[in-house]
């Protein structure tokens, strides 16, 4: 037994030093509210301030959205991945512009995100059930699931540092596939 305690504590000593080199510090760059580039993505995104979805500006203006007031716009709660009525109506809009408008037989991504409070694994699930939500709303609005590519961020783009901008990390955002 005691020969298995040396290769225990390197394993120990080895994960350990895995997950402090990937834990570093958190970027938290100064970014509008209303303007979002996911890392990765060519489109920005556009909500209002405080909304709970974000959709790219490409979808916004094929689907003629407007942008809602942001007082009445409702916000995923801390810990929460509930559809508001608000997040519905927008929803339906982009549901029928793939249906039927002029995104009809296209794609989108689901990007679920959570703020920086909690562990990084929690919060990619977090995301993960934000964005599945917001797909089982889709396909209940006719949206083919073939269309829908659910994915999570987790907290990896949150920037907030307080109430408010923990709130604007919390959301889905929606961009074209491509």
């Amino acid at each position: 037994m005691t020969h298995q305690h040396p290769a225990l504590l390197w394993i120990c000593v080895l994960a350990a030093s895995s997950l402090a080199a990937c834990g570093g510090g958190r970027s938290r760059a100064n970014v509008p509210p209303t303007t979002i580039e996911p890392a990765g993505l060519t489109s920005a995104i556009v909500r209002p301030a405080g909304g709970s979805l974000g959709v790219s500006d490409e979808i916004a203006r094929m689907c003629k959205l407007a942008a809602p007031d942001a007082k009445s716009t409702p916000k995923y709660d801390f810990d929460k991945s509930d559809l508001q009525p608000g997040d519905r109506a927008t929803l339906t809009k982009v549901a029928d512009c793939l249906t039927t408008g002029a995104l009809k037989g296209r794609s989108v991504q689901l990007i679920g995100r959570a703020d920086a409070r909690g562990e990084s694994n929690y919060n990619m699930a977090l995301g993960a059930q934000r964005a599945g939500g917001v797909a089982d709303y889709l396909a209940h609005l006719g949206v083919a699931r073939a269309h829908l590519d659910v994915t999570s961020r987790g907290e990896l783009d949150a920037v907030g540092l307080d109430e408010a901008g923990w709130q604007d990390d919390r959301r889905v955002d929606i961009v074209l596939a491509k």
